[in-house]
């Protein structure tokens, strides 16, 4: 059969059996879950198996006038509808946590709730930051079809990126299987909303490919002793402002984003 103008200059395998496509002249779609009453093409016929001589049963266009409108069986969405229910699964498991464990736990911080927060994949692993009222982890997932179940709770390893060296601890949770986890921050009590924890992972995320960050990183000692003593200074100054006024809290320095996961504290 021919190809078709609209998507993917013609190649037809680049859509799936699934795909939903519409008529570029009168934007009539044809659906295969439906097939085409008028042309007697059962439901479940993909566009792609359509006759040749086939056309829009609306204004008569050709198949080559069609455009991909949506194609839920394609590479991407399947990609990302399984990136979605792996972070479904973490994020699940963790608010389980919060309300069946720590609710009442003097450290966590309640104007906070559990997170996934840019979560896409590193090398055909899931990698992004969860945020709960107790802390912050930078996560990495399993591949799909990549078994992390013989994983170690409590085993360290270290993990490099652009930005230097972090250290991650394996973990296994029920519905989230095997996981690894770089500590961030712990507790959670700097920050005054979930806003602006989400901007601190989003920039998290942004600093850990950025390869000018690796000299800070590498210096790990010394950066985390500057990043303590810049808590310190914090505590200090927020303990000296009038208490009946808000405390404004800055977001973290770079340096402290960059260097928070080289603590060895868990969630």
């Amino acid at each position: 059969m021919s190809g078709f103008e609209g998507s993917y200059l013609g190649a037809n395998d680049k859509i799936s059996p699934r795909a939903i496509m519409e008529c570029k002249i009168c934007w009539t779609p044809y659906d295969p879950a439906e097939g085409d009453d008028t042309r007697q093409v059962l439901p479940g016929t993909p566009f792609i198996a359509l006759p040749d001589d086939w056309s829009c049963p609306n204004c008569d266009a050709p198949k080559e006038q069609f455009l991909v409108s949506e194609d839920p069986g394609s590479d991407a969405m399947q990609q990302a509808a399984w990136l979605a229910a792996r972070t479904e699964a973490l994020v699940t498991d963790f608010t389980e946590v919060w309300h069946a464990k720590m609710r009442d736990v003097p450290i966590v911080n309640k104007l906070l709730h559990v997170q996934a927060v840019g979560f896409d994949l590193y090398q055909g692993r899931p990698l992004g930051v969860l945020l709960s009222p107790w802390f912050m982890n930078l996560i990495l997932l399993p591949a799909e079809g990549e078994d992390w179940s013989d994983l170690q709770p409590g085993a360290k390893e270290h993990i490099t990126f652009a930005s230097g060296q972090y250290e991650f601890i394996h973990n296994k949770r029920d519905m989230t299987g095997g996981y690894k986890a770089c500590s961030l921050f712990s507790p959670m009590n700097d920050f005054r909303s979930q806003a602006q924890a989400v901007e601190v992972a989003r920039a998290v995320l942004v600093a850990l490919f950025q390869e000018e960050h690796r000299a800070e990183t590498d210096r790990s000692a010394e950066i985390r002793a500057a990043r303590e003593a810049e808590l310190e200074a914090v505590t200090e100054a927020e303990a000296e402002e009038d208490a009946e006024a808000a405390p404004i809290i800055e977001a973290p320095t770079r340096r402290q984003v960059l260097t928070a996961g080289l603590s060895g504290e868990q969630g």
